[in-house]
């Protein structure tokens, strides 16, 4: 069975980091690629960021250059560091793999960490 466990989230001041982690256990067949998507309170869930099984990574606007993906192939895991956070980057963020056929993949989500961004 696949799970998708989350960490790393909490409460933050603005201006500061935080770096959250996804431990992906079970067997996924053909990866296409990993990404950290966010809901906050009466918003639709977003895309934060994407990185694919080749490594290349894609990031929403508002957190270009502030936001790192990355993975870890080996441990099968993905990072998200975030630096510089803002309050409206305060939301629940869950992360994805994506597998199988790239036009209609199979998506696999984790549960979500908070993150709240506040004086």
């Amino acid at each position: 069975q696949v799970q998708l466990v989350e960490s790393g989230g909490g409460l933050v001041q603005p201006g500061g980091s935080l770096r959250l982690s996804c431990a992906v256990s079970g067997s996924i067949v053909s990866i296409i690629g990993m990404g950290w998507y966010r809901q906050a309170p009466g918003k639709q869930r977003e895309t934060v960021a994407l990185i694919t099984s080749g490594g290349g990574t894609t990031y929403a606007d508002s957190v270009k250059g502030r936001f790192t993906i990355s993975r870890d192939s080996a441990k099968n895991t993905v990072s998200l560091q975030m630096a510089s956070l803002k309050p409206e980057d305060t939301a629940v963020y869950y992360c994805n793999v994506r597998s199988g056929d790239r036009l209609f993949p199979d998506h696999y989500w984790g549960q979500g960490t908070q993150v709240t961004v506040s004086s």
